[in-house]
């Protein structure tokens, strides 16, 4: 059996987020073997901090490969995605699946028909006290889960004004298809992935195009209001099929203050956490020596999600067997979720998707 660090792994789109995972594969000796960019200076950068040959063209990274990250704005991932499957390769695809629905969809159909897997960017599954959490469920000492709170809320954190984050064509939405596509999987995840029938929700653009936009910290440079046309933040409503029900609220930017929270609730306990911090906290109820209500603080190791989702993805690559976690049909559902949460808020109403 091949050796999950034997996997020769190409990276394309060098940005940020590429270069973050390239980073963490190195760490772990992984057999990084290039990367692909269509920016030369990504490439120059890639090149001299990995020391691995960058390319212009995918096919001649493909060449390489038994795998790829793809890490390139939103727009792009179909492209990428869909010609490393057709090329053999297995895929692991930041997250969204894809800027708009229909994209994602032509994903997923491309990862039906190839030999190879596309897994989808989900890290937040992958830290210690998700996996504390998911575990209690199995015991059955939350009993039947019916609801999570989402939030993933920033008083101040619209990415780089002018980047392709804010622009509606390139990434296909803003905060909500940026950090709220994370609150949904992970809600839905904690619930063990029902089929959603509805979703009422709305989206606001109260800041980002703003002249007078305050911050202190910005992830990226700032240009200016110009060209700004996506949502800073949303709210939303999703029902399960089994009853099960996640509300959400998603920003960039609000005037509230910051919180990460997930709060799980099941008819025999339920739990807190703070996604930011990995603070844990179960809440339980009994009347066993008297009535009594316990909140026990969990403590958990420090782990690195990011590098625990590559694990895995490098051991089904090495394995030859789509992984069973963060697969292409669960942001598949992610998306649709997001694309009802835009048409809820364009018509008012809520949307129905059974």
């Amino acid at each position: 059996m091949t050796h999950p660090n034997d996997v020769a792994v190409g990276i394309v789109g060098l940005g940020g987020i590429g270069s973050h995972h390239a980073t963490k594969l190195t760490e772990r000796g992984a057999n990084l073997v290039g990367g692909m960019d269509v920016d030369a200076d990504a490439r120059a950068r890639f090149h001299e901090e990995f020391g691995v040959p960058a390319y212009e063209d995918e096919t001649d990274l493909y060449e390489d490969c038994d795998a790829v990250l793809v890490t390139t704005p939103n727009r792009f991932h179909e492209a990428y995605a869909t010609s490393a499957l057709s090329a053999g390769l297995d895929v692991l695809l930041e997250k969204p699946l894809a800027h708009t629905l229909d994209s994602a969809e032509r994903i997923a159909d491309a990862a039906s028909d190839a030999d190879g897997f596309c897994m989808v960017g989900f890290n937040n599954r992958f830290a210690e006290p998700v996996q504390v959490i998911k575990h209690y469920q199995d015991e059955g000492r939350f009993g039947e889960t019916t609801h999570v709170e989402a939030n993933y809320v920033r008083r101040r954190g619209v990415p780089g004004r002018g980047s392709w984050f804010t622009s509606a064509d390139v990434a296909g939405g803003g905060a909500l298809i940026d950090i709220g596509v994370h609150a949904i999987d992970l809600a839905l995840y904690l619930l063990d992935h029902p089929e959603v029938v509805e979703v009422s929700g709305d989206t606001r653009s109260e800041f980002g195009g703003r002249d007078d936009y305050a911050y202190v910290h910005m992830w990226g440079d700032d240009a200016g209001p110009e060209g700004f046309d996506v949502d800073d933040s949303a709210s939303a409503f999703i029902r399960g099929a089994d009853g099960s029900t996640v509300s959400l609220e998603v920003a960039w930017a609000t005037n509230r203050p910051a919180t990460d929270e997930f709060v799980v609730r099941g008819t025999e306990a339920g739990a807190t956490l703070d996604r930011g911090s990995g603070d844990l906290t179960v809440h339980e109820a009994g009347v066993g020596g008297g009535h009594h209500l316990t909140d026990a603080s969990v403590e958990t190791r420090d782990g690195d999600a990011h590098a625990a989702e590559q694990a895995t993805f490098l051991e089904a690559a090495a394995a030859g067997e789509a992984p069973s976690i963060n697969t292409v049909e669960e942001g598949l559902r992610v998306q649709r979720v997001i694309d009802a949460i835009y048409r809820s808020a364009e018509t008012g109403a809520a949307v129905r998707l059974d």
